[in-house]
């Protein structure tokens, strides 16, 4: 995502998935012909498990849309979201798959346009006052140039798929304040990053409402599940650092997988 950035066969991995989720296939899934656009919090990096073919846009057999697609056995499956994505890079890269006879559509992306990467990275090397300003600048970012990548980024996707179901979810809040960590980014920085990613989700929300798309966002579920909490879904600075600020395996099933599975 955010920061940067079948082989198995497609029976296998539908077994596999299918078992550990122990997931009933809801009426009409089978049906679905299915496109899963996005950055690297759809293609499931930090998740693990990628598909080998994927490259370094690090498609997982772990992320939400391989999970969904291998419990519903959907009519086809098109996975093409990628690590580092933009908006534009979506509209550029990734909408080939998509019809007139697609049906569902899930799609990540907002997160790179605004420089979360570098902003993590900021805050990480650098003073509170200058993570918080970095914050503030993603924001105005936010509600200034993002919302005209995400409307063009829409229009693409529901001129290609008129008859789509596009469902666009949100990113975690990063950080339990006043968890568990004792070392790092100071309270006022997690803050500041969880305002920024608050606000982030809040246009995602007003764009795909424009759009008459349906977003699902995944707060509620990550609650309890942040980084500094007991039992974080979330990757704090890590090796490789590819995988810093994105969910792990349990984020994608636990997590995203939820979101996406009631909003379909």
């Amino acid at each position: 995502m955010l920061w940067r950035r079948f082989v198995l066969s497609a029976s296998t991995v539908l077994a596999v998935a299918a078992a550990a989720l122990g997931t009933a296939q809801p009426a009409g899934a089978a049906g679905h012909r299915y496109v899963a656009l996005g950055d690297s919090y759809s293609s499931g990096v930090g998740a693990g498990s990628y598909l080998s073919d994927s490259g370094d846009c690090r498609r997982s057999t772990n992320a939400y849309p391989s999970l969904w697609a291998a419990a519903n056995s959907p009519s086809s499956f098109s996975f093409t979201a990628c690590s580092g994505a933009t908006t534009g890079t979506v509209r550029s890269g990734q909408l080939a798959p998509l019809n007139a006879s697609t049906t569902l559509v899930s799609v990540t992306a907002g997160g790179n346009d605004v420089g979360f990467a570098d902003i993590m990275q900021t805050c990480v090397l650098n003073s509170e006052a200058t993570c918080v300003a970095a914050v503030n600048a993603a924001v105005v970012k936010m509600n200034s140039t993002l919302p005209g990548g995400l409307s063009a980024l829409y229009g693409d996707i529901r001129s290609r798929a008129p008859q789509a179901h596009v469902i666009v979810l949100g990113y975690p809040r990063f950080y339990k304040l006043s968890g568990t960590c004792i070392a790092g980014l100071s309270e006022t920085e997690r803050a500041a990053i969880n305002r920024g990613s608050d606000t982030l989700n809040g246009v995602l929300a007003k764009q795909a409402a424009n759009a008459g798309f349906t977003f699902s966002g995944v707060v509620d579920e990550f609650t309890g599940h942040e980084i500094c909490s007991s039992d974080s879904w979330l990757h704090s600075l890590s090796v490789p650092v590819s995988n810093s600020y994105h969910p792990k395996a349990a984020g994608q099933s636990g997590g995203y997988l939820p979101a996406f599975r009631s909003a379909v």
